[in-house]
């Protein structure tokens, strides 16, 4: 039997904007009452405006290998994953509804998810966070072609 000593944790970046930084405070609670290790890199407040890309290049910079993971939010969803997806380690997805959640880990392997949280109800917003962590790339077929991103 292989010892589990060697694998780390999976762990889950978290960053906003202003617009999505409630949603990303929810988002942290579920996933830390979900025993996940999450890591908060702001902002920490939302009364000030800040800038998106700023957030999704500090997030995108701290993944390297297959057990990080990120969130990004911000109004739309759609800035962070056009900045996210400029680094060479990032597979982002842009969610808006469960299907396109398990869909982008199944067979895109994504390792950031993106929400729009002026377009996703917080429900919604949270249900597909469930789904896109407890679903597992399927490979195969999929691994040939996430290959030739």
């Amino acid at each position: 039997m292989q010892s589990n000593k060697n694998i780390k944790p999976k762990i889950i970046y978290l960053a906003s904007d202003h617009a999505g930084f409630n949603l990303k405070e929810d988002i942290k609670k579920l996933l830390i009452k979900k025993n996940k290790k999450v890591s908060d890199l702001g902002p920490f407040n939302s009364s000030n405006s800040v800038d998106y890309p700023d957030f999704a290049h500090k997030l995108s910079k701290k993944i390297k290998n297959n057990n990080e993971f990120g969130v990004l939010i911000c109004g739309s969803g759609i800035g962070m994953i056009m900045t996210a997806n400029k680094y060479k380690n990032i597979r982002a997805t842009l969610c808006y509804n469960v299907k396109s959640a398990k869909l982008s880990r199944e067979h895109n392997n994504a390792n950031v998810i993106s929400i729009g949280s002026r377009l996703t109800k917080k429900k919604l917003a949270l249900e597909c966070i469930n789904t896109f962590f407890k679903t597992k790339f399927k490979g195969g077929r999929h691994l040939r072609r996430v290959k030739k991103i």
